[in-house]
């Protein structure tokens, strides 16, 4: 024999069961599985330098925590293709990145279930970056060259996460897909 529940704990559980792993991966399927170049981009004092980069983002890592909110960390990871072109000398870096994304999961009027994503900053992507020789690891710690890919990461990724289509994405209409599921009956 099935229990009552109140609307409260129905609402709870429905929302629980609505907002997983899953689908907060499929919301930012637009973002990840991809690859971009960006560049060239001046850097370092007075712009001299000017760096390119070649940018593989791969699948999220997604940690769901259910408390009294329903929060997600998602961890995207980044491998990253960096030249450094000197006018003089060209440096080739590879950079292995982690960005991570703080989400809540909320209630909004009028019957909508929202993920609300934090735009990262730079103190939120972590980069390990490869020198290839002795004169690429000079260039790097001179060029502040890690400073610059966490906030050119940090940048894109607000980009990204401001897109329209990943906004829609972030937005569920319950009322409108309950209706569906009716009529479809």
């Amino acid at each position: 024999m099935s229990q009552n529940l109140t609307y409260e704990e129905f609402g709870r559980r429905f929302f629980e069961v609505a907002v997983t792993e899953d689908r907060i991966g499929a919301a930012f399927a637009a973002i990840t599985g991809g690859a971009f170049e960006v560049g060239p981009i001046p850097s370092g004092p007075g712009g001299l330098a000017k760096v390119r980069a070649r940018v593989r983002i791969a699948e999220p890592q997604i940690t769901r925590n259910v408390g009294e909110l329903i929060t997600f960390e998602v961890a995207i990871p980044l491998r990253i293709g960096l030249l450094v072109d000197l006018r003089l000398d060209r440096v080739k870096y590879d950079v292995d990145g982690l960005v991570t994304l703080p989400l809540t999961a909320r209630a909004v009027e009028p019957l909508e279930l929202r993920i609300e994503v934090e735009p990262p900053r730079p103190q939120d992507v972590v980069v390990g970056v490869a020198s290839r020789n002795l004169r690429g690891e000079i260039v790097r710690m001179v060029g502040q060259v890690d400073d610059e890919i966490k906030r050119f990461v940090a940048r894109h990724v607000a980009e990204e996460i401001d897109k329209p289509e990943v906004r829609k994405a972030r937005i569920i209409d319950v009322a409108a897909e309950l209706g569906r599921a009716f009529e479809a009956m």
